[in-house]
């Protein structure tokens, strides 16, 4: 499979004319519990040559676009960020960027652009802004698919995770680790409901996901429960970093050069 996605990353290449700097899996692959049936969630983060930001008009209007998406297929879902777009959001501490910054599995990485955000990351995290994000992911995700007497296995980890990367930021301060397992281990003690997601976990894994079946009652509870107190805990907290933008400003301006030269 790398070898599909590497050919697919190439191509990328040819037919924009764009250099991929990194290319990572997201998505369940990325998280630790995919299924036998699990596609493969590719997403890549690509500068244009120099010329083409020299315009009046910016990446992002128009027909000048700032995303690369290829056709999904029951295999692959690949598409990628263009390197303006990536460093505004990189700026807002956007969760997602940042889980591809810190994903384990990795198909392609070129130049120093991402070593360079990793170190920027440390001091650009907003605690607030990565809270938020993965509370409203957590809600949507339980209202929408936990409510029912009869649910899917499969989405319960599609609400505990969110639930447990705010709870990481809570007690941690930090953006929490990708992996299902670690946050599990960290967070939830030892006892009847670690026991239970551990045994839904391997269920999941196995494939065993696609039929409805009674909610998980201890679950549910749980669930119910943190998302109400980490509702307030969001309320109660504000932070504010200083402006990167200058840095980005420059580590955007280095990619240049590195990447194309300022003569091309």
């Amino acid at each position: 499979m790398n070898k599909t996605i590497l050919d697919a990353l190439k191509k990328i290449e040819e037919d924009y004319n764009v250099k991929i700097l990194y290319a990572c899996e997201s998505g369940s692959r990325a998280w630790g519990f995919p299924s036998k049936d699990s596609d493969y969630d590719v997403r890549f983060i690509y500068v244009h040559p120099t010329n083409y930001y020299l315009s009046i008009d910016p990446v992002g209007v128009g027909k000048k676009r700032d995303v690369i998406e290829l056709p999904i297929n029951d295999l692959l879902d690949v598409s990628g960020w263009e390197l303006t777009k990536a460093l505004k959001l990189f700026r807002k501490s956007n969760p997602p960027l940042l889980e591809w910054l810190r994903s384990n599995i990795v198909y392609y990485e070129a130049f120093s652009t991402i070593d360079r955000m990793k170190t920027l990351s440390e001091v650009t995290f907003i605690p607030s802004s990565c809270l938020y994000h993965y509370l409203n992911m957590a809600n949507k995700n339980f209202r929408e698919f936990l409510q029912g007497e009869q649910v899917k296995i499969k989405k319960y980890f599609y609400v505990l995770r969110p639930v447990f990367a705010a709870k990481w930021i809570e007690q941690y301060n930090e953006f929490p680790p990708l992996e299902f397992h670690t946050l599990l281990e960290r967070i939830v003690p030892n006892g009847p409901l670690k026991t239970e997601i551990e045994t839904l976990l391997k269920r999941k894994i196995a494939g065993d996901e696609l039929e409805l079946e009674p909610k998980v009652s201890m679950i549910n509870t749980f669930l119910t429960e943190e998302l109400i107190m980490l509702e307030a805990y969001a309320k109660s907290v504000s932070f504010h970093i200083p402006d990167p933008t200058p840095q980005l400003d420059q580590l955007f301006r280095n990619t240049l050069e590195e990447v194309w030269g300022f003569s091309k």
